[in-house]
């Protein structure tokens, strides 16, 4: 099952990507941590990582070979959950053309839908405990009274608007790029989380059962 995961900051797309690759027992490729791998490995060129540190794009070419690096590793030879990549049409191109000369191809490409306001106000209410790493929300997971919270920078209302318009812009045209292709299924991400898990999996067998999953 080789499956690309789409899915606006807030989503919860993470969370479903744990519990998907544990099912499926396949690897979560996210190329925002092979980036960091190969980053504090010194695998990438010093240009490469001067555009991290500042917050520039890295180059597509760069993120498919380290994707085709990681695919090609003995526990993704029965598929892989891509996260995070790819965001636009040419990055999609680039992935199709990099799996097929691997003689693969993608089996389905899930997109959490989740309305912006829900996704800010999960966001605004997050709060981190500054000792122990854990997240709470005020309003669905509340922080015990001991708890040291932290309101990061990232979960401010301004910003978390900032982050979803960028993503909405970046990504406009690649969901429908999937659909002409055949290859998307819209799932509702609202509800608790083994609800959109039932969703996701639903989605997920129907790709199964029409004989969607390719060697």
């Amino acid at each position: 099952m080789r499956i690309v995961f789409v899915g606006p900051p807030g989503s919860g797309k993470g969370t479903q990507a744990k519990v998907l690759c544990e099912r499926f027992s396949i690897p979560q490729v996210s190329t925002g941590d092979m980036l960091r791998a190969a980053k504090a490995e010194g695998r990438l060129p010093a240009e490469i990582v001067q555009a991290m540190a500042s917050g520039g794009l890295v180059p597509d070419l760069v993120v498919i070979k380290l994707i085709d690096q990681r695919t090609a590793q003995a526990d993704a030879k029965a598929g892989f959950l891509l996260d995070g990549f790819p965001r636009t049409v040419p990055q999609a191109e680039a992935l199709g053309t990099m799996l097929g000369a691997n003689a693969l191809r993608l089996d389905a490409v899930i997109a959490l839908d989740v309305p912006e306001e829900l996704l800010i106000e999960r966001a605004i209410h997050r709060r981190t405990d500054k000792r122990t790493g854990q997240i709470y929300h005020l309003q669905y997971k509340p922080p015990p009274p001991d708890a040291d919270l932290e309101h990061r920078h990232d979960d401010h209302e301004d910003v978390v608007r900032k982050r979803l318009a960028t993503y909405l812009a970046m990504t406009a045209d690649l969901l429908p790029y999937y659909e002409k292709a055949g290859l998307l299924t819209r799932v509702n991400g609202v509800g608790e989380v083994s609800e959109v898990t039932d969703r996701c999996l639903a989605a997920l067998n129907l790709v199964v059962n029409r004989g969607g999953s390719h060697g």
